[in-house]
């Protein structure tokens, strides 16, 4: 294929947007995490016990799981570009308020509201990127701006313990939520989705079908994406995927903190080490699965094998309950983390399996099985850390990362019999690349 002025100018274009993902999703799980850096400190100043804190932890997923369905609805007709800033402004000001909650009831309110403001953002990436990449190419695009919750987090938990230090756990969360109205008006200043005939002509055929005009979802449709044993697959994987990394996300730094006795501070900086580990998993992940695909690998292979590695290498958390090492606990944590984060590319099978026009929904119900990790596994964890161990609760995650290992061998298959999605798009790479 010659490479016009027009088509250069569309790449610029799509990694351009590409970049201003990559942001969204780094202000969106340090309004997640922030709650994690200032636990401890929450916890002694509003007098909160394990189980209090696991709830606060999980409030977030119980209004993020219950909008992933409408959310998805809402995405397969609303512009991203409006409706990513409305979401982005909304949950900022929620996380401001939490700078000034009193008590339990209030700080548990806003954290529900955090997640309800959440639930169509990643919903919302996959379209945008359905929209400007072609599929040869989408997960690389995919574990660009995933990444950004790993390096994100990675460079900013340090620096929001050193805001939590100087300016207190109030001051932490008014911060961030100032941060994340600023680049919510950014966002719909700058951000425009494809209209021109070069940026449309790239997209293939799957994608356009999941940009048509809003229409009414039937009862047929939601037992399409909801009967599918391949689809039930990836949704019971991506629930043991974020598992891990909602362990991360909330008990962790309490963890090396109260259970392994680290200073706050040098704690902060040790968080950061998974976090980077995890951040070369998920890229490292995009390119040797796209890379294999053009190396004439099967779409089965070089899709699934990132995913399966990484659940595996998940499942040696479990090696930190047999070490007393500050170095071999890191160790563990970090090989773990930098499982999650290979696995992490699994939402290129939402586009790859979901049913024609049904991305936006399949995509909702894909996160809404995702994230009821971010409420049962909190709330596990502490009730099963309560005693004062978090021996089980490490545990507890190990097996969760072996379940979807099995989920992804037994139920999801062989994606490269999963119906005319596969055979499509092998001929749309074999056009695009000859």
């Amino acid at each position: 294929m010659v490479m016009t002025k027009n088509n250069k100018r569309y790449s610029k274009a799509r990694f351009r947007v590409l970049a201003f993902l990559f942001v969204n999703v780094i202000i969106n799980y340090m309004d997640r995490s922030n709650i994690s850096v200032a636990a401890t400190a929450i916890s002694s100043d509003l007098k909160l016990n394990t189980v209090e804190i696991g709830l606060i932890f999980s409030a977030f997923g119980w209004t993020y799981v219950s909008f992933q369905i409408p959310g998805g609805i809402i995405i397969d007709r609303l512009s991203p570009r409006v409706l990513y800033a409305i979401t982005l402004c909304s949950w900022s000001v929620v996380t401001l308020l939490q700078g000034i909650a009193r008590g339990f009831y209030l700080l548990l309110g806003l954290r529900m509201a955090t997640g309800m403001f959440e639930a169509p953002s990643y919903p919302i990436n996959n379209r945008v990127v359905s929209q400007w990449f072609p599929e040869n190419e989408r997960a690389s695009a995919i574990a660009v701006y995933t990444s950004g919750q790993f390096i994100g987090l990675a460079f900013l938990t340090p620096i929001l313990a050193l805001i939590q230090k100087y300016w207190g756990w109030r001051g932490l969360f008014i911060s961030t939520g100032l941060v994340g109205i600023t680049w919510g008006f950014v966002w719909y200043c700058f951000y425009r989705d494809p209209v021109t005939d070069d940026q449309l002509q790239v997209k293939d055929s799957n994608a356009a079908e999941a940009d048509t005009q809003s229409r009414k979802i039937t009862w047929k449709e939601f037992k399409q994406v909801l009967s599918n044993r391949k689809l039930w697959g990836i949704y019971l994987g991506q629930f043991a995927v974020t598992s891990t990394l909602w362990f991360f996300l909330t008990w962790f730094p309490t963890y090396l903190v109260k259970y392994r006795g680290f200073d706050f501070l040098k704690s902060g900086f040790l968080s950061s080490i998974p976090f980077l580990a995890a951040f070369a998993g998920v890229i490292l992940s995009g390119l040797i699965s796209d890379y294999l695909i053009k190396k004439g690998i099967s779409f089965n292979k070089a899709r699934k094998t990132p995913v399966i590695v990484g659940l595996l290498l998940s499942t040696l958390i479990i090696g930190a309950n047999y070490v007393s090492d500050t170095t071999l606990v890191i160790l563990f944590m970090t090989i773990a983390f930098f499982g999650n984060g290979l696995a992490s590319i699994a939402w290129v099978f939402v586009s790859l399996l979901a049913p024609k026009n049904l991305i936006g929904l399949t995509g909702g119900v894909f996160n809404f099985m995702g994230g009821l990790s971010s409420i049962v596994v909190p709330l596990v964890i502490g009730y099963l850390a309560k005693d004062g161990s978090f021996t089980s609760s490490i545990l507890f995650i190990g097996i969760l990362a072996f379940a979807g290992v099995l989920s992804y061998l037994f139920l999801v298959g062989d994606v490269g019999s999963s119906g005319r999605y596969n055979q499509d798009l092998k001929l749309l790479y074999d056009e695009r690349v000859s």
